[in-house]
Order: structure tokens, then sequence, then C-alpha cells
């Protein structure tokens, strides 16, 4: 079996708040108690047992587990990341927003290909954004700035359904946020392809009227500038609850995907974008792109974890990998 087939990604479907509070469709739930609950939700992919029959029938020996921001800008990280390795024996790992700006460009362009030229890619996540924009496999611009769904709709977008000021103290600060890194782009000349991922872009993509998932990866989708405006009126007028009925809007997700689209359209109007296409592929491919790579070029390898299965005690044990 080829390595693509046998090294697997782990990312935790809902990461715990920032402060390490309990975090239910982005209402704090309380303190120690919520802690415990989150944890317990958030980490039984990498229990044992669990982590053991999913890698053991997937033929999976190589285990990659990680976080984005949610984990990785909390002031209490460390004490997040010590309470997984404690209840599941799993040290998750991290990477700066940096590098999530390069290895989700990366999978990007590996997806158009070369053919797609200079190429700008916009990523708008729950705690971040991350914008790359190139003409080759490494981004000349890789960046992360602090306009993640669900952190502008935590800071800004409370209670819900917010008042017009507060879409509009959020535009502003928008606006100030990606300026600078507006100019550098527009200095480097108009990209020939815009490229958006994220579940927040393919929820407005959806609610535009573009093919769902199950139509498969290979329908072109795109999402345009006023297409998002409108969705950003429909759901300034109801509340959460409603917003969820939406096409294409998860009830998990419709806390935070006014605050995303409200990012999406400034974003795209400082960069002078009409029209972005969704891609199928973001940093998880990324990460096993760069794995693959490595393989060929050993000093740039993965700090991947090896994890072996005990068929006769039914029970997986990580281990890193030699180096």
């Amino acid at each position: 079996m080829d390595h693509a087939a046998r090294a697997a990604l782990a990312e935790p479907a809902r990461a715990a708040a920032p402060e390490c509070r309990g975090h239910a469709r982005g209402r704090r739930s309380g303190g120690g108690a919520g802690v415990h609950r989150s944890l317990r939700h958030w980490s039984a992919p990498f229990q044992p047992c669990h982590r053991g029959y999913a890698a053991h029938a997937l033929q999976v020996d190589q285990l990659y587990p990680f976080v984005t921001a949610a984990i990785r800008d909390a002031a209490n990280r460390e004490d997040v990341l010590e309470a997984v390795a404690a209840e599941t024996g799993t040290r998750l790992r991290f990477l700066t927003g940096e590098q999530e700006a390069r290895l989700t460009y990366f999978a990007v362009r590996s997806w158009y290909g070369w053919q797609a030229g200079r190429l700008l890619n916009i990523d708008i996540g729950g705690r971040s954004m991350e914008l790359a924009f190139g003409r080759d496999a490494v981004p000349e611009l890789a960046v992360s700035l602090p306009l993640g769904a669900g952190r502008v709709s935590t800071e800004f977008l409370r209670p819900d359904p917010p008042s017009r000021a507060q879409v509009r103290d959020l535009r502003r600060h928008v606006r100030r946020q990606i300026r600078e890194v507006a100019n550098r782009v527009q200095w480097e000349g108009t990209p020939r392809r815009v490229i958006a991922t994220s579940k927040t872009f393919k929820q407005l993509a959806r609610l535009s009227g573009a093919a769902c998932g199950r139509k498969g990866p290979f329908i072109r989708r795109t999402v345009t500038r006023a297409q998002i405006r409108r969705s950003i009126r429909d759901m300034m007028a109801v509340e959460v609850g409603d917003r969820a009925q939406f096409r294409g809007i998860r009830p998990n997700r419709a806390w935070q995907v006014l605050g995303g689209a409200v990012v999406a359209f400034e974003t795209m109007r400082c960069l002078g974008i009409d029209e972005a296409e969704v891609s199928p592929w973001a940093l998880r491919e990324g990460i096993m792109l760069e794995y693959l790579s490595s393989l060929r070029t050993p000093e740039n390898e993965l700090s991947l974890q090896l994890l072996r299965f005990d068929g006769a005690k039914e029970i997986a044990t990580v281990t890193a990998l030699p180096r």
C-alpha cells in the first residue's frame, strides 16, 4: 500500500474555547466543568480504543493530530494540550498562522495546477483568516490575521441578531486589519485566479446556489461579492435559529456564519475581488502533500507520530518517529 493511503491526519471537529471554557455554538458555557465536558467531546477521536480500531481498519500507521488557531492562540494553550495528552495519551501539534497559510496555498496550487498562474488564496477559519499569494509552489506572501468567523462573531456581533451599528463596526475593523495586506497584494498585481477555502466560503457558496458537497469535488463552485452582500442582508434579518434553516448552513455553525460573511465581503472588497472559486482542497490536504514531498526530500520531513496497533491487546500506542 502506498504512503498516501497509510498516513492519516486528524483534526478535532470542535475545539475548546480560547479561555479553555466549554463551548457550544459560540456561547461560553461555564468554567471548570465546561472544560472537562468540552475535552471529553473534543478528544474522543484520540481515545486509545477509538484511535486503534479506526486506524487499524484503515491500515494507518502514521498519525498527525493537529489543532489550529482556536488552541494555538489560547492564553492557556499549554494547559489544554497537557489536558488532552493526559486524557488520551496523544500530544496534539499546532501550526503557526503563516504555516497554515503556506500549506493551504500549497494544496490549492496543487489542485489547480501551474496553469492557474498568479494565485490568491483566502481561508476564513474560526479564529483566524489566512491569505497567501504567489506564482509558484511556495507563496510570495503568507499571512494570518485575527479575523476568524467565530472570533469576530463573539467580539462584535453579540447579542444576536446584531444591530446595523455592530455590523458597521465589524466592517471597519476588517478594513483596518486588511489594509496593509491589500496594499501588498495590489502592488504585486492582479491575481489571475482567486481561490477561497474553508467551511465559511463553502456555506456562502451554497447560500448562493452552488452545488452541494455530494456532487463531488470536480464541480466548479463560485461565490461573488454581490451574492455575499445579499446573504449578509438576509442573515441580519433573522435570529441564529432561523439562520440555521438556510441552505448549506449547519446548526452548529449558524452563530458564526454572519461574521464570516462580513469578513469575506470586506476582504474581497478591499482586494478588489468580484468572484472567488471554492477549492475542495485546503489545510489538511496541504499537510498531506507536504508529507508526501518529504518522502522525496527527507530534510523537509514532517514531525509525524507513529501509530502502532496491537491486535492482541486491541489498543493503540503513539510514539514519536525516529529522527
